[in-house]
């Protein structure tokens, strides 16, 4: 019997939505229709504007909410494949991430995307608003997908760490020992900075297989400035977002130096890799006998090369374990949306920090 799920996600890279028509009734998660949908340009830019701090009034924040649902809905029917409405169990969405500070007090996080317009335009169960109970419960509220690693990915045959590069990276290290804590967290920026600085210079959105980046040099006294950033020698549970790995944070870094502008992408490169790998050798014991790559970070080989440079493992993507790098989240949040719907807990308290498991989410009916 299937369990036909969907998963709605959008990164901090805010390069579109990714929507998966999911099937889990077995422990392997099975993919039954999957499309990107890239966002407006005008809607996109306002909701970069709007995760920059431009202030919004009541009016103004409470249309682009709307706005955002309507194409998250959208996203969902375009992936409903044949299949009608009461078919489908749930939809997960995320969200568009505005907002992500845990450490503040109270904490807070802020995903928009009105759910309730997911739900009617759809006619399918909506789940969303992850992340705010785990950070109601102490916790992070993020990364939220290494229980969904946990679950799919683990295996008693060998230790594996999950690699998430989108704008933001995480990891999830799986000890092949299933009575070891799961490690998670953000480790630093991913694809935010380099996305950043190539869209300033050339009006790309992203590095095509760091093409650009090949071209320059690692600048040391710029990377030395980069690494220098506190988030790094924080210890986990630990989370960030691109509110706070930001053109402006790199503008800082860069400061009064004159460096090419090529060997600036180069170093946004290399800064990743390395955050990466620094924090697998530090918090991933035993050491991992492989590191499982997904999001969109996967198709930069460069950034692949650099990173299988500095791993103590070899390096792959989530392909070889048979699921397409590209919808590894959207799915999470399929079966995310399975666990609130079954009263199971979504969260790991040894990844975010909370409390104590909770389940995730609210529930807006069709």
């Amino acid at each position: 019997m299937s369990a036909l799920y969907i998963g709605l996600m959008s990164g901090t890279s805010m390069d579109g939505i990714d929507a998966v028509l999911v099937d889990l009734a077995e422990p392997t998660p099975k993919v039954l229709a999957s499309t990107a949908i890239p966002w407006s340009p005008t809607l996109r830019e306002r909701l970069q504007a709007a995760a920059r701090g431009t202030f919004l009034t009541a009016d103004q924040f409470a249309q682009l909410d709307a706005e955002t649902g309507e194409a998250f809905a959208a996203a969902a029917n375009a992936v409903v494949a044949g299949h009608t409405p009461d078919e489908i169990l749930a939809i997960g969405s995320h969200g568009q991430t505005l907002a992500h500070a845990p450490n503040s007090d109270p904490g807070y996080s802020l995903q928009i995307g009105c759910p309730s317009l997911i739900a009617e335009r759809t006619g399918i169960t909506t789940v969303a608003d992850f992340r705010r109970r785990d950070i109601a419960a102490g916790g992070q509220g993020a990364p939220l997908v290494p229980a969904f690693h946990r679950a799919v990915f683990q295996t008693p045959e060998e230790d594996r760490v999950i690699i998430n590069i989108g704008g933001i990276a995480n990891i999830t290290h799986l000890p092949a020992m299933h009575s070891q804590a799961t490690v998670g967290f953000d480790t630093g920026p991913g694809n935010c900075l380099m996305d950043h600085w190539i869209m300033q210079q050339q009006g790309k959105p992203f590095d095509a297989n760091g093409e650009y980046a090949a071209q320059g040099e690692v600048n040391e006294q710029l990377l030395a400035r980069m690494l220098a950033d506190p988030y790094f020698e924080q210890s986990p549970p630990k989370s960030t977002g691109t509110d706070y790995f930001s053109p402006r944070w790199l503008s800082e870094a860069i400061g009064t130096a004159t460096i090419a502008s090529h060997d600036i992408q180069a170093t946004a490169l290399e800064l990743t890799a390395r955050t990466i790998a620094a924090s697998v050798r530090s918090y991933c014991q035993p050491t991992p006998q492989r590191a499982i790559i997904c999001g969109g970070g996967v198709h930069n080989r460069h950034l692949m090369t650099a990173l299988s440079a500095h791993m103590p493992c070899r390096v792959e993507g989530t392909q070889t374990l048979g699921m397409d790098p590209d919808w590894v989240e959207a799915i999470a949040f399929a079966w995310l949306a399975k666990q609130t719907l079954h009263g199971r807990s979504g969260n790991l308290p040894s990844v975010t920090g909370a409390r104590g498991p909770r389940i995730l989410g609210a529930v807006y009916a069709a």
